[in-house]
């Protein structure tokens, strides 16, 4: 299975009229073909379980690179597996690599939920993700927080994940007086999905940081709290 293969798979499943609205919903240049999330996964599947890491790296580099919407949403899905063996570090640093590349929410939010899982395999990565805080790039810095959602998840984190908990915050608060809209909007999902779970961190940072929030997205990090 070659990036070419994979494209022309895709592109069997093209439906004009669909990635005629795609392109107007999405308002990024670059090709659609009109497949849905659900037949993209459908090949994924398949291509992951017909190829070995090594062919699967060099598929999902491809498919990215072709700059096709379904193809990097796909290129994606190859790479979102719990346990990536023997080469986590090279599907780690395959998606790290595509970061500078965002330029639209859904693309970004397809990688950076397999980059959720290598961060998960190994943690000591998040000091590689703090460095995309400080970049130019807005959605570089926005990935830095949607990659460490898993974070704001568990119940009974382990003192290391309570580290990891109070750094994002961290990040956040260097983030918060940021006017960019979906700046604002990462911040407000990482404090709603942690209010679920750790209600009191929410509460100290909205009491020390809220003010400096936009108001929808004070409204929207807020929504769960009593």
């Amino acid at each position: 299975m070659t990036p070419e293969d994979a494209v022309a798979a895709l592109t069997t499943l093209a439906d004009p009229a669909r990635a005629a609205e795609m392109a107007a919903y999405h308002k990024v240049a670059r090709p659609y073909l009109g497949v849905s999330v659900p037949q993209i996964d459908a090949l994924a599947q398949d291509w992951r379980n017909a190829v070995t890491l090594d062919e699967r790296l060099v598929l999902a580099s491809g498919l990215w690179a072709s700059n096709i919407h379904e193809a990097r949403v796909a290129a994606a899905k190859l790479l979102t597996q719990a346990r990536i063996r023997p080469d986590d570090d090279r599907a780690w640093a395959l998606i790290a690599s595509w970061v500078p590349d965002f330029d639209a929410w859904a693309l970004a939010d397809h990688a950076c939920k397999a980059g959720e899982k290598r961060l998960v395999a190994n943690p000591d990565r998040v000091d590689q993700v703090e460095n995309w805080t400080t970049s130019p790039h807005m959605w570089t810095r926005r990935a830095a927080l949607v990659i460490t959602l898993p974070w704001t998840k568990q119940n009974f984190p382990k003192p290391r994940d309570l580290s990891i908990r109070d750094r994002v915050l961290g990040w956040c608060a260097l983030y918060a007086p940021d006017r960019e809209w979906f700046i604002q909007k990462a911040i407000a999902w990482w404090l709603r999905e942690l209010s679920r779970h750790d209600a009191p961190r929410v509460s100290a940072f909205m009491a020390t940081h809220g003010e400096t929030l936009k108001p929808f997205a004070r409204k929207e990090a807020t929504r769960h709290l009593t």
